[in-house]
């Protein structure tokens, strides 16, 4: 349909629901007389007469009345659909690719946004943990999570945890046949489970700092995992020291199947913050999920 037939149809179904060129030129903001215009011309070119004017009033023709009952649902069907399409620019919706670890996604996204996403039917979350520290720009995530200091300086973020600590761990078993240690520098005579990263050179190092005393020391073992669950499940069956936040474990401490050591070199080091490009601050969906997970001190 052309344009102008299709602006003229327009213009003939307000006339008939209105029963007068006045009242509906007042509703569309056009004179009477471009109305008239309109519907003169689209009688002319289907070749048929749609309305019946007198000085008083209008009726419609057979024509008229079946071009009118078959046309005007649908201009209603339109406007309905441009409404609640208007109406979106206020309701969050759409879809949040969130890359994350383990530990953050476990910790924070699930407990935070499971308690919020059943008021937002229309918002889907897909979380991938991962471990490579992905270009979210190039892989085409909507936001990512990092340790506060690792989070690139051209991306916006926001706090989602607070400070963090690692606890290192073993069962009281394992301590039956190796001395606890008293320093990060005896770890060389224990079987340390590992995490590898696709990152830091294939393994998660083990950090520590007392006293200003700081640095990574290199730590081995039978066991190599790449997510911390299995390392506190194998620490859990007896087979050697974990390096592991320690929210993961602080249960298993207090009823006794695991003992901490080295607490006074494992010094607290940044939370976990979202970040995601500037491009998607006006996003409604992503400020829901950016407001769920902010910190609250």
């Amino acid at each position: 349909m052309a344009l102008e037939t299709f602006n003229d149809v327009l213009a003939f179904v307000h006339v008939v629901r209105e029963g007068s060129f006045t009242r509906a030129s007042a509703r569309l903001g056009v004179s009477p007389s471009a109305l008239s215009h309109a519907v003169r011309g689209l009688e002319t070119r289907l070749g048929v007469r749609l309305l019946t004017r007198t000085t008083r009033s209008i009726a419609t023709t057979e024509a008229g009345e079946r071009l009118f009952n078959s046309v005007a649902p649908r201009f209603e069907d339109i406007d309905a659909e441009v409404a609640a399409v208007k109406e979106l620019r206020d309701k969050p919706i759409g879809t949040i690719r969130i890359t994350s670890a383990e530990h953050a996604a476990n910790s924070v996204l699930w407990p935070k946004l499971s308690k919020v996403m059943q008021d937002y039917p229309d918002i889907n979350v897909e979380i991938t943990v991962d471990y490579t520290m992905s270009d979210i720009v190039s892989q085409r995530y909507d936001a990512g999570v990092r340790m506060g200091d690792q989070v690139a300086k051209d991306m916006i973020a926001a706090r989602i945890s607070p400070d963090l600590r690692i606890a290192v761990v073993a069962s009281p078993k394992y301590f039956t046949t190796r001395p606890k240690p008293s320093s990060p520098h005896e770890l060389t005579q224990h079987n340390c489970i590992r995490l590898r990263l696709p990152t830091h050179g294939g393994f998660l190092p083990w950090d520590f700092d007392k006293d200003g005393q700081e640095g990574k020391f290199p730590v081995s073992g039978q066991w190599v995992f790449n997510n911390s669950s299995s390392i506190v499940r194998a620490a859990l069956a007896d087979h050697g020291l974990a390096f592991v936040p320690e929210d993961m474990v602080l249960e298993h401490i207090a009823a006794g199947r695991l003992v901490r050591v080295l607490d006074d070199w494992c010094q607290p080091y940044p939370g976990y913050h979202l970040y995601y490009p500037s491009r998607l601050q006006s996003s409604g969906a992503l400020a829901v999920i950016v407001e769920a997970l902010r910190h609250q001190e």
